[in-house]
């Protein structure tokens, strides 16, 4: 604003994303977390021997009910939402009618 002049716009502050969008977002976020999760557990597994994925999660289990339910929930949530995501979207490919957005195509 004050090198033209101009007020900024408040676009930013007045748009709010559409539901299916912020649940698309969230779907490719859980993907890509489930992505490195699984790369992280084989590169540990490749670098530390047979069987250090196992013993490393069994240390994070055994370090405390706080640790241990945040590390479960870490896991549970990104593969049951991106899982429920999936047949969502299978059932929008094989029933178009159930999109219920009058902008998106049928």
């Amino acid at each position: 604003m004050a090198r033209t002049g101009r007020p900024v716009s408040p676009h930013l502050t007045i748009y709010s994303f559409p539901v299916g969008a912020l649940s698309s977002i969230t779907n490719r976020v859980t993907g890509v977390a489930l992505t490195f999760g699984a790369a992280g557990v084989g590169a540990i597994e490749l670098l530390g021997g047979s069987g250090a994925a196992a013993g490393l999660l069994q240390d994070i289990g055994s370090s405390g009910a706080l640790v241990g339910c945040t590390a479960k929930f870490a896991v549970a949530f990104p593969c049951v939402y991106h899982y429920i995501g999936a047949i969502r979207h299978l059932a929008w490919d094989n029933r178009p009618e159930l999109l219920e957005n009058t902008d998106v195509e049928k």
